[in-house]
């Protein structure tokens, strides 16, 4: 009889596995799941070194993954006052000034998750932050992590005087007599101020890393799929399961840059088979456009301020090539596409690399923010994964009034975030944070997802009529978002055989109604057969 390390039991159990929907209880031994069944079952497998947890009822799912995250360049960048969410300049003056008492003297103030309309008609300043910072200098990070607000002392720090040119698309955004405003538009801008304030320390930098993998262990995240990444990243996450700090699996990427040299590819492709226990490589990262709020996004037709004509690579060609490249170098291609042009011109890109083997990763794109009408279908019809994040739009006001639907326009606003649409149609549909662009709760995500507005305010009406249900919400969070990786044979439902990913909540969250879902409390989460997290 096999020897099981661990034994859940007297829960409700949600398999999402067909063969067999439910149960009341889960074997498991050596990281794997070795039965799921009722608690005599269970209880008959159990032997002196088994340990057995009883749930009390508590619901049973397969451990959350999330589809798209930034665990480590996110939880480096996302320091100081935390404005996700706030809505007004008041409220940013008083939390970066109460961040800024933190500080020593002259010690830069940070600030992440800055919400553009804030704003308003003033448009994106640094020097309406100067006294909240008492003025020392003080770099904010926008919501979308694709534009910062530099104060005027941290641009003099960093000898930012005036426009520059870059090789990709970014800016210097400059006041009509040359005078830099402190917008910094896409990373090569934002890299100039960020690289004059002081690094951080490599342990401190391994924390941070630490930290937030625990954090989202309290969050029923078993599964994340970063963002970002180079081979320095495969170096850190042996490093971190070296330590047993790896609490979290992990699926890392090499970013693909419009200027990275052709001779370069070859060398980053030999890292495609880099893995440990809990981590693997094997996807390229492109980036085609930036993002709809600051103007940087691809779109057919220009935005309303005449924004968007341009793509993040100035070469569309060369990310075409870079695609059929790492294609056929047996990589998954992601890229991120919020624009409707950009949607489009990855698509064609998968379509030129063309069709994957079967059985591999197919490629995803990343966001599609909106998209036009022909190229919906072509999702499914070309077997490109859908990745969508509608934690994006918990502010985006019904009547359309915040920044992001007033750049687009109507017609563009009718064809955003069309998540139901592309799942109705066949297409694989998987849900992410973007964190820390978003909060790394995945039920904010789920209860966005079904809501179309924000969770955290009670009776506000939907940005449109794109809602998932409960069960679809789960299922973006779990079994697709395995799919997205080809790791539907490993995880993403309950079953014999399965790696022992494994998330319990108070109540099952596809029948929680979705303004209560931020209320279900995470009470244990099991990754590789450990119990990385307990509230039981």
């Amino acid at each position: 009889m096999t020897q099981i390390d661990l034994a859940l039991v007297s829960g409700r159990v949600r398999t999402l596995d067909d063969a067999r929907p439910t149960a009341t209880a889960i074997a498991i031994a050596d990281g794997r799941i070795v039965q799921v069944g009722d608690d005599a079952e269970i209880r008959a497998l159990v032997g002196s070194q088994t340990e057995v947890v009883d749930l009390g009822g508590a619901a049973v799912v397969p451990g959350l993954i999330d589809s798209h995250m930034h665990p480590f360049m996110g939880a480096e960048q996302a320091r100081g006052a935390d404005l996700l969410g706030v809505t007004s300049l008041d409220e940013v003056r008083r939390l970066i000034a109460a961040e800024a008492e933190r500080c020593a003297p002259g010690e830069w103030v940070l600030g992440f998750g800055l919400g553009y309309d804030v704003f308003g008609e003033a448009g994106v300043r640094g020097d309406l932050l100067v006294e909240a910072t008492g003025g020392a200098p003080g770099f904010f990070l926008m919501m979308d992590l694709h534009t910062a607000v530099a104060t005027p002392k941290a641009l003099e720090i960093a000898g930012v005087d005036g426009p520059r040119t870059f090789a990709e698309q970014a800016e210097i955004v400059c006041d009509p007599d040359g005078t830099p405003t402190g917008e910094l538009r896409e990373w090569p801008a934002v890299d100039i101020v960020r690289g004059a304030m002081p690094p951080l320390a490599d342990e401190g930098r391994r924390a941070l890393y630490v930290a937030h993998l625990r954090r989202l262990a309290t969050l029923g995240i078993t599964t994340t799929h970063a963002m970002d990444g180079s081979p320095a990243t495969h170096a850190t996450l042996r490093d971190l399961e070296a330590g047993g700090d790896l609490v979290t699996r992990i699926i890392a990427p090499l970013w693909i840059h419009p200027d990275t040299p052709r001779e370069e590819w070859e060398s980053l492709a030999a890292h495609r088979d880099g893995r440990g226990r809990r981590w693997r490589g094997g996807v390229a990262k492109f980036f085609i456009d930036g993002v709809i709020d600051s103007g940087t996004a691809w779109l057919f037709e220009p935005d309303v301020n005449g924004d968007g004509t341009a793509p993040f690579w100035p070469d569309p060609q060369l990310y075409r090539d870079a695609v059929k490249f790492f294609s056929n170098a047996g990589f998954q291609c992601v890229t991120h596409a919020c624009g409707d042009r950009a949607v489009h011109e990855a698509l064609e890109a998968y379509r030129e690399a063309g069709p994957r083997p079967a059985g591999v990763a197919q490629h995803r794109i990343e966001h599609v923010e909106t998209i036009q009408p022909d190229d919906l279908p072509r999702f499914a019809a070309e077997g490109v994964t859908a990745s969508m994040q509608t934690q994006h739009m918990m502010d985006l006001a019904p009547d359309r009034s915040d920044n992001w639907s007033r750049r687009l326009g109507d017609d563009r606003c009718d064809r955003a975030f069309r998540t139901r649409e592309l799942l109705e149609s066949g297409a694989l549909v998987t849900l992410g944070s973007d964190w820390p662009v978003a909060r790394c709760d995945a039920r904010e995500g789920m209860a966005s997802a079904r809501l179309r507005a924000n969770p955290h305010e009670p009776g506000r009406a939907p940005y449109d009529d794109q809602a998932l249900t409960g069960l679809q919400a789960l299922r973006g969070y779990t079994v697709d978002a395995a799919r997205a990786t080809a790791d539907e044979d490993r995880r993403g439902v309950l079953r014999a055989g399965l790696d022992a990913d494994i998330a319990v909540f108070a109540h099952d969250p596809a029948d929680v109604p979705a303004a209560e879902l931020l209320a279900d409390e995470v009470l244990l989460t099991v990754v590789d057969g450990e119990i990385v997290h307990r509230a039981l």
